[in-house]
């Protein structure tokens, strides 16, 4: 048997291939973080100190604390009890408590409906895709 090779059909496989990468790529890409679990809020004696990311932490901010999500991921966290939602950038590294997915600022924790009561809830921690950056002129 004899096959025959010619540039056409190299240039059939090669775009091929490179479809089939783009298009697992592509994929990969849309994999975005989506758990559920429980939520607690950073205490008083945070605020003011530098966080993982380099930050000064601020109570007076929408921002979290997650173990792997990269710092300046925005996150939608959602209290599942009450449906209260608010959007996080993640700036610090957390929470200590393996029991735990997410810590929040004080004024998160207020927009979420934790402060009356135990201080932790059950909430779903979406990862929101990276915006694309206009091009500034």
């Amino acid at each position: 048997m004899h096959f025959q090779i010619n540039r056409n059909s190299i240039c059939l496989v090669s775009m091929l291939l490179f479809f089939t990468a783009l298009s697992a790529q592509t994929t990969d890409s849309l994999k975005l973080y989506n758990k559920e679990g429980i939520a607690s809020y950073y205490a008083d004696k945070f605020n003011g100190r530098i966080t993982t990311s380099g930050e000064r932490f601020s109570n007076n901010k929408l921002t979290a604390a997650h173990r792997s999500l990269p710092f300046g991921a925005l996150v939608k966290v959602t209290n599942m009890q009450t449906k209260k939602w608010v959007i996080l950038k993640i700036n610090d590294r957390g929470p200590r408590s393996h029991k735990r997915i997410i810590d929040v600022s004080r004024k998160a924790a207020k927009h979420l409906g934790m402060l009356n009561g135990k201080g932790i809830v059950w909430v779903r921690v979406e990862e929101l895709p990276a915006q694309v950056e206009t091009p500034k002129k």
